[in-house]
């Protein structure tokens, strides 16, 4: 820590600034000083109000895809020849077409469970469950005149009519049956961010084809895990973008692991934790991709605070903290408080003391 020390004109004490966790913090003896012993001070009010901690980091915004900012990666099930694949940026809807083998369909359908087994009349189980939920969500049972509740386990025939509605729709072989390598199951609408394969080469089953992200921009910022004690799910953040406007968002989720940057001078000192940043209006920050952003996250807040300015601080000499009031008469009084949240930001420390809403403390000159 390094130490500063000065002399304060008439005033006799030695007074020492102390660089702490960034905060200036001014400690000397326990004094009152007369007009006639001090020179006019540079003084600032107490106020009272609302004070906010956070932490600030920059960030990147980007599409969003898993917690850890890893893209879905779309694993094939047919076997042939890929006929068609999409640009990257495309857009794909629950019920759209991802990209064709044999020339037939492979559709998006929205879930959490791959596709992992063909589905018939008779099956059961979460899979048929996000199977019937489609095609309730995406209308092809009321197209089929038939009602299907989306929370149910059964493929039953109203399951294979509405299917049969949603083959024909699509150009897909019309069976009533969804074969493994029919449909490719993911947990949102997407955006191609790569294309792995290639139009003709061979599909095989078990090879990643895509790899795809949400629609949705969002902001990834990578925390020091020494952060992540302060940092919450729901803390609300202000997005300062390119070109200097700003949005606002909130966090949304955390990877689950520390990852250390890539480099052979890194270690796991380095590690840091993904974490996901909502947009409140995404539409602001349409037509960003990868684009670096300034992150402030409050972490803590009070509605009705008394404050000073940090610069305000005194350190007492037999222990903590006082402030000097400017008193009628421009007498100078050292009045002891509490310290309460600092407010990074606005370089504001919240005080408990002698003190009242209007009262004007000291503070270094400029």
């Amino acid at each position: 820590m390094k130490r500063k020390t000065w002399v304060l004109a008439g005033a006799g004490v030695v007074v020492v600034a102390a660089v702490i966790g960034g905060v200036v913090v001014l400690s000397g003896a326990d004094h009152t000083t007369s007009a006639a012993q001090a020179s006019p001070a540079s003084t600032m009010q107490v106020v009272k109000g609302k004070l906010s901690a956070a932490v600030s980091q920059d960030g990147t915004l980007t599409y969003r895809a898993r917690p850890d900012g890893s893209p879905y990666a779309v694993v094939n099930q047919a076997r042939g020849v890929y006929t068609r694949l999409p640009d990257t940026a495309t857009k794909v809807d629950c019920g759209g077409i991802l990209y064709r083998v044999d020339e037939h369909p492979v559709l998006l359908l929205c879930g959490t469970v791959p596709a992992y087994r063909a589905l018939h009349t008779g099956d059961a189980g979460q899979d048929v469950r996000q199977l019937n939920r489609n095609l309730h969500e995406l209308g092809y049972d009321a197209k089929a005149h038939v009602h299907i509740d989306p929370a149910d386990n059964d493929f039953t025939v109203k399951t294979a009519k509405a299917l049969e509605v949603l083959q024909r729709n699509k150009g897909v072989y019309v069976t009533g049956a969804l074969a493994s390598g029919d449909a490719v199951f993911l947990p949102e609408a997407v955006r191609i961010a790569k294309v792995s394969g290639e139009p003709g080469g061979p599909a095989r089953p078990g090879a990643q084809v895509l790899s795809v992200t949400s629609d949705t921009l969002h902001v990834q910022v990578d925390l020091d895990p020494s952060q992540q004690g302060q940092v919450k799910t729901g803390n609300r953040a202000q997005i300062t973008l390119p070109g200097n406007t700003t949005v606002t968002g909130k966090v949304v989720g955390f990877g689950r692991t520390a990852q250390a940057p890539a480099g052979q001078d890194s270690s796991a000192a380095d590690a840091t934790i993904p974490t996901s940043i909502s947009l409140d209006d995404p539409g602001k920050a349409r037509g960003l991709d990868r684009a670096p952003v300034r992150v402030q996250i409050t972490t803590k807040g009070v509605d009705d605070a008394l404050s000073v300015p940090v610069t305000a601080l005194v350190g007492k000499s037999g222990g903590g903290f006082a402030v000097e009031v400017v008193r009628a008469g421009e007498r100078r009084e050292l009045v002891a408080v509490e310290l309460g949240l600092f407010d990074t930001a606005d370089g504001r420390v919240q005080v408990e003391g002698d003190l009242r809403e209007g009262d004007h403390v000291v503070v270094p000159s400029l």
